[in-house]
Parts: C-alpha cells; sequence; structure tokens
C-alpha cells in the first residue's frame, strides 16, 4: 500500500507523469474513491446486513435522522430514486420500528419522517464507525485535512446541485445543534 503521508501528486501513477500524459485518466484517484468508498460503507454494511438492511436502508435512516420533518418528497428529490424504490425500504424501516410517518400540520397530504429513538440509535451507530475511519485517516493528513477533504469532496459534486447540498448540510448541522 502506498505510504499516506507521500502527497498522490509525488507517487508514481499507473499513468505515468501527468503534465506529460494531459487526458489520462487519474487511476490512481479513481481506485482509491472506489477503495476508500468500499471501506468506508463496509462498516455500516456488516451491521445493516445483521437487520436484513442495506445500503437504501443506511441512507434513508441517515438523512432522515438529520433533518426530522424530511418530507418524502424532499428525500426522493435528494436521493435521486424513483418513489417505488424508497417506498419499498421506508416501509421497511417504519414496520420495524426505525422511521415513523406523520401528516404535515398545514398540508394532510405530505408525508413528514422522523426516526423512532430505535432508528436514532443506529442511525448514530453507523455515522460512529464511519466517523472514526473518517478521522483516522484524517489524523494522517495533518493540520486543515479536515477542509481540504470538506472542499475536495464539494468540488467533486455537480457544479448544479453544489449549493444546494452545502445548504442541506449546514441546515441539518443547525437542527443537530439545537436538538442537542
Amino acid at each position: 500500500m502506498a505510504d499516506v503521508n507521500v502527497p498522490l501528486a509525488d507517487r508514481p501513477s499507473a499513468g505515468g507523469d501527468r503534465a506529460a500524459r494531459a487526458g489520462e485518466p487519474t487511476w490512481d484517484v479513481i481506485e482509491l474513491l472506489f477503495f476508500a468508498y468500499r471501506d468506508f460503507i463496509g462498516d455500516a454494511d456488516d451491521v445493516l446486513a445483521k437487520l436484513g438492511f442495506g445500503r437504501a436502508h443506511h441512507r434513508v435512516l441517515h438523512f432522515v435522522n438529520r433533518n426530522p420533518g424530511m418530507k418524502v418528497a424532499e428525500l426522493l428529490d435528494l436521493l435521486k430514486i424513483t418513489k417505488q424504490s424508497l417506498g419499498r425500504v421506508l416501509k421497511q424501516l417504519i414496520d420495524q420500528g426505525y422511521v415513523i410517518q406523520k401528516e404535515g400540520a398545514n398540508d394532510r397530504r405530505q408525508r413528514l419522517l422522523y426516526v423512532t429513538p430505535k432508528g436514532e440509535a443506529l442511525a448514530m451507530k453507523l455515522a460512529g464507525l464511519q466517523t472514526a475511519r473518517i478521522a483516522r485517516a484524517i489524523s494522517e493528513l495533518g493540520p486543515n485535512a479536515h477542509e481540504a477533504t470538506c472542499r475536495l469532496l464539494a468540488a467533486m459534486i455537480n457544479a448544479d446541485h453544489r449549493d444546494g447540498v452545502l445548504r442541506f448540510i449546514a441546515r441539518a448541522d443547525r437542527v443537530r445543534r439545537q436538538r442537542s
């Protein structure tokens, strides 16, 4: 395994000298992202598999936990999945007591989603596993690594979605602080 203390730009890459090979894929970064994602999500996958849940359940639980009272329509838009896919996953989470659904106060057709205490406990367990992995990685990178990581990941989001995602994260952080 490559030494994480050596900047990627200083490592030999599968494509050789990037400057001399303009247009060559950044194989090392692509592959590191694949493997990092595999291991990042794998910690949670192991816990979810024991409950008969998968990654879709994890995403729903994560975002409902971060945004109590989220509308089903907002969740569909955020996750970019079909109503049918969300319906199946949501039904399982509701039936097993992880999520509850309430009518909107102003519009009874709205379905607002909340995690139950059981759902919050699971969401926090999964987030804890992922936070530990991120913290280990960031601790190896030195000062300002958290901010640089956030900038990199934000820059990878499609530009037309980026502002909305960043607003969503900021709003979820405010809600979480208010609940604490």
